[in-house]
């Protein structure tokens, strides 16, 4: 399936804590589109590093709604959702162009892809394994999309390598 559409008016709704999966199946049942970025998380799960998908945006999916057959209420009575957004009564559309640019950065899936153009001097956060959320400056890239990071462990820098899907730019 492909995501990318420019005229569309997306709006968020919030689902219930872990319903993500549920919600955007009950409302993909009821004919409604949906867009869930994700990305992959490393956790620790006794003792082992499991790398799991998990919603770029905790708690929130977009939804493609046509307001002048209003059909919004029907979103916020969808099993798994909690409500649509709103500022008032009515629902708030999403800025126009950040949902279709949030799609040109996904896959197919609506997995988030990693960013094309890491350079030297960089700063990242290592996304995966056991050095996740740490804090690294780029020190180079090699062909074969391994990259060379340093991180301040305890008080000296160490050079350490990486593959370029392992981070996420600052």
């Amino acid at each position: 399936m492909s995501y990318h559409d420019s005229g569309t008016t997306w709006f968020l709704a919030q689902f219930k804590p872990n319903s993500h999966r549920i919600a955007e199946h009950n409302l993909v049942q009821q004919g409604f589109r949906t867009f869930l970025p994700q990305h992959e998380e490393t956790m620790r799960v006794r003792g082992k590093f499991i790398a799991q998908m998990r919603p770029l945006f905790p708690g929130y999916l977009f939804v493609a709604l046509d307001m002048l057959h209003g059909g919004w209420r029907a979103v916020n009575s969808t099993y798994g959702i909690t409500r649509i957004v709103s500022l008032g009564k009515e629902p708030t559309p999403v800025p126009l162009g950040l949902v279709s640019q949030l799609m040109l950065r996904c896959d197919q899936e609506g997995k988030l892809l990693p960013p094309k153009i890491l350079k030297r001097g960089d700063q990242v956060t290592i996304a995966k394994g056991p050095f996740m959320d740490v804090i690294a400056t780029i020190e180079s890239v090699d062909p074969d999309r391994r990259v060379w990071v340093l991180m301040d462990i305890m008080g000296g820098q160490t050079r350490v390598a990486v593959d370029a899907s392992q981070l996420r730019a600052m």
